[in-house]
């Protein structure tokens, strides 16, 4: 028998961390942040990630686990992760895994395994050398004579990927393509029941979201920024949205206002592409937001549905 999860995801500013302490005292879990910012130390106000208050007593994993100038992959989270739901499941305890991060959430129920091969080695320092010398499309066309399946999905534009698909070539002497089917054919480690949150109007979630980054701004999202400005400035952290922004405030590159409706506008688009990446999944049983959340309501939907699922 797979171990039973609950997956909690939806957009940025939807409710996952609320929803996800209210279940967890329901009934009797844990929380897992798959949150590919909230794992890094010092990065609170800017990534929500919960406080101990907001938590309310309920064990939370996977947040500050990291230090800022490390860079964690989906690969070296599930490694990091998996010990810890299995340690949730030991205690009988709901492992509910809350997610901003889709690739990660998926990556942990499906226990996925990633082909070797990390930025700072020395072929993708060879690599990205010759990205700089070369550019782009000739490193595309060099990954369409060796995995041409990848290369098909990929833009010139799309610098990262290219990389790594040739990176673990090199490194494995074996495709993305072929890693990627292998580990699609691999039975999942645990089995999940999937809640989403969503609006059902697209503008109250961006009024939420905007109301959200004046709340950070207020709460000292700037003084946070400064904490780390002593990290490499290609660092994770310092790229993540509200961080990179306000870094160009301390820098004299732009002033606070500006700063502030850049992180409104790039917050909405992340928004934006979340969805577009969970609505792959039809196993979701979406909760939707009218106007304003109603968290006693979400509540009852959510153990419906665990009920009817045999979780609770």
């Amino acid at each position: 028998m797979l171990g039973r999860v609950v997956c909690l995801a939806g957009p940025t500013a939807c409710g996952k961390t609320t929803l996800g302490v209210l279940l967890a005292k329901h009934c009797g879990g844990e929380v897992v942040s798959a949150d590919s910012m909230q794992i890094y130390r010092g990065l609170t106000i800017g990534t929500a990630a919960p406080t101990a208050e907001e938590m309310d007593g309920v064990p939370h994993h996977m947040i500050g686990v990291a230090d800022p100038r490390e860079k964690w992959s989906a690969a070296r989270y599930v490694q990091e992760a998996i010990p810890v739901v299995d340690g949730i499941l030991s205690r009988g305890k709901l492992p509910i895994i809350v997610g901003g991060t889709g690739l990660w959430q998926e990556a942990l129920v499906q226990g996925r395994t990633f082909p070797k091969g990390e930025a700072g080695g020395a072929v993708r320092a060879e690599l990205e050398s010759r990205l700089a010398r070369e550019g782009p499309e000739t490193l595309l066309d060099e990954l369409r004579r060796t995995d041409p399946a990848s290369a098909a999905r990929l833009h010139p534009s799309d610098e990262k990927r290219i990389l790594r698909a040739l990176e673990v070539f090199y490194e494995t002497g074996r495709t993305m393509t072929e890693h990627q089917q292998e580990s699609r054919n691999q039975p999942p480690r645990y089995s999940a029941v999937w809640i989403g949150l969503q609006f059902r109007d697209r503008e109250d979630m961006k009024a939420l979201i905007d109301r959200r980054v004046d709340a950070m701004a207020r709460a000292g999202l700037m003084d946070e920024v400064r904490t780390l400005l002593p990290l490499p400035r290609d660092a994770t952290a310092l790229q993540a949205i509200g961080y990179k922004e306000c870094l160009g405030v301390l820098e004299g590159r732009k002033t606070l206002e500006e700063a502030l409706d850049e992180v409104r506008l790039r917050t909405r688009q992340y928004a934006k592409r979340q969805l577009t990446w969970l609505r792959r999944n039809p196993d979701i049983h979406w909760i939707y937001w009218d106007k304003d959340r109603d968290f006693v309501k979400a509540l009852q939907a959510s153990t419906e549905i665990l009920a009817s699922e045999g979780v609770y």
